[in-house]
């Protein structure tokens, strides 16, 4: 279970629409999966006011939700991103709270639970995916307890002193509850959970298992990764590598910096723009030297907040250009646009340093897609600290302090002198790490752990070790 289904409806040169699978890593992750089993996918179409009778597609079940425009608007845009977003990022935006947008979270949550009370067979497992359904659990449980329910958070979790800001908070840990295995990217998220478990509801605990209902909820980190087989077949296809050719002549001489991002507040794309300036107006790039290639992908275009967030970008890179570019010699290149795959491996595989610098973020799959794309060894990795994937690719990427200017220029210039026995070593080290830790091991690791129950005898002896 998902907000949306794995495939996006394409209309073809034909004028006839038809469905293709989605793009990005979980859908990657999880298809595979559910055609061996021959499971069930339940989820949106991202069309509104839209009813679909369930179809098969891609070796897959698919299992339409319908969504009003006005839920759209409340559960989806508001109270998901306009609420949760922000505040499961650190409050890097100013989070909203509104009465109007829980209810339609409320009821949306509900519909998905009762689809998959009908379709689930006696026993199935249920694997329901993010913060848009994070009600979803409990609300199955109690139609269905014969299934095995897990639950995987794909963004922070935040800490106790944060979420207790959340008028509903109750009712959301109270929704995670209702699952047997609670996942999360990191060790820390997970921690929040069951602290926040203790606090706010009193319930028991020893160390990641939380006993509610007489069950045992365990809570657990899976870092998610990035499907190396895919990428690596894109790196090695023809077409791919003409096209990086393309992309470096068309860029000159110039060292190549590279962001790619959706367009968000919480990627830290004004930050980085602002140091790699003011690198530029020091005199410590020069234009035609180094160049910066910004990819800022379409998102959430009717919330106001992201309105104004592109505005302020677009604002910044037309005064840099004005400013420091050069006729032929744009300091930096933004585009908002989205691209695919095979576009975004040729650019990958054309870029010197790639910037991931978000103020906060989950995991963070781009600088695990680009440590898979090169096989050459060569470029570098700048890396915010504030990224779940900081902590696997330590030992590789120069990692930065995002809200730190200052630092941010220093280790982007330190990323852009490294010597190629440098590159090669902290890529080799990074590349090892993604290639054994892929997208299907993560997906094999979760069902494990939720396909193997904990043992009643854990919730009678809990009592007597436990903190209060």
């Amino acid at each position: 279970m998902a907000n949306r289904l794995p495939v996006d409806r394409n209309v073809g040169a034909d004028g006839v629409p038809r469905w293709r699978r989605s793009p990005g890593g979980l859908v990657s992750a999880i298809a595979p999966v559910m055609r061996r089993r021959k499971g069930t996918w339940i989820g949106w179409t991202g069309a509104p006011d839209e009813q679909l009778e369930p179809f098969e597609e891609d070796g897959m079940s698919l299992h339409p939700i319908a969504q009003s425009a006005q839920e759209v608007e409340l559960y989806y845009e508001g109270f998901s991103n306009a609420t949760l977003w922000p505040l499961y990022h650190d409050v890097v935006a100013t989070p909203v709270y509104d009465r109007a947008m829980w209810d339609a979270y409320v009821r949306v949550n509900r519909r998905f639970a009762e689809a998959a009370a009908k379709v689930a067979s006696k026993n199935a497992i249920v694997w329901v995916q993010d913060y848009q359904l994070q009600l979803v659990p409990q609300m199955l449980r109690e139609l269905r307890p014969d299934l095995r329910i897990g639950f995987f958070l794909h963004i922070p979790f935040p800490p106790v002193e944060l979420f207790w800001q959340l008028p509903w908070r109750r009712r959301i840990l109270e929704g995670l509850l209702g699952a047997d295995l609670v996942g999360f990217q990191l060790p820390g998220a997970a921690a929040n959970f069951v602290r926040l478990c203790r606090r706010l509801l009193d319930a028991r605990f020893s160390k990641q298992d939380v006993f509610w209902d007489d069950r045992v909820v365990r809570a657990r980190a899976f870092p998610i990764s990035v499907d190396v087989g895919e990428l690596n077949d894109l790196v090695g296809r023809e077409d791919v590598l003409e096209r990086a050719q393309e992309i470096r002549t068309d860029l000159g001489d110039a060292t190549v910096l590279l962001g790619v991002d959706r367009l968000d507040y919480t990627k830290g794309i004004t930050q980085r723009l602002q140091a790699f300036g003011e690198l530029v107006e020091e005199g410590h790039i020069k234009p035609g030297q180094a160049v910066f290639v910004q990819i800022a992908t379409p998102s959430r275009e009717r919330v106001e907040q992201y309105q104004l967030l592109r505005e302020e970008i677009e604002q910044l890179v037309g005064r840099i250009n004005g400013e420091h570019g050069e006729i032929g010699f744009p300091v930096i290149h933004y585009l908002h646009s989205s691209y695919d795959r095979a576009e975004l491996a040729a650019l990958y595989l054309a870029a010197d340093v790639m910037v991931v610098t978000p103020l906060r973020d989950g995991m963070n799959l781009v600088a695990k897609e680009y440590v898979a794309c090169r096989k050459d060894l060569r470029g570098a990795l700048v890396l915010s600290e504030f990224t779940g994937a900081a902590a696997e690719l330590k030992r590789g990427a120069f990692q930065v302090n995002p809200y730190d200017i200052d630092g941010l220029k220093g280790t982007l210039m330190a990323a852009l002198n490294a010597e190629p026995a440098e590159q090669a070593r902290r890529m080799r080290v990074m590349r090892r790490r993604v290639i054994e830790h892929d997208v299907d091991r993560w997906a094999q690791e979760f069902l494990s752990e939720l396909e193997n129950p904990a043992r009643p005898s854990a919730v009678e002896q809990a009592p007597s070790g436990l903190e209060s």
